[in-house]
């Protein structure tokens, strides 16, 4: 992945970058759930 002229790999190749699709997935439902209970 290229984000203007800086190279970004993941780590650990595709399955790293698979890894953490999921975790920020994951980390975004769990964030709102507890926003919910909190308010």
């Amino acid at each position: 992945m290229r984000i203007g002229n800086t190279e970004i790999r993941p780590a650990g190749g595709g399955f790293g970058c698979l890894l953490m699709i999921l975790f920020s997935i994951v980390a975004s439902v769990v964030l709102t759930v507890l926003l919910n209970l909190v308010l």
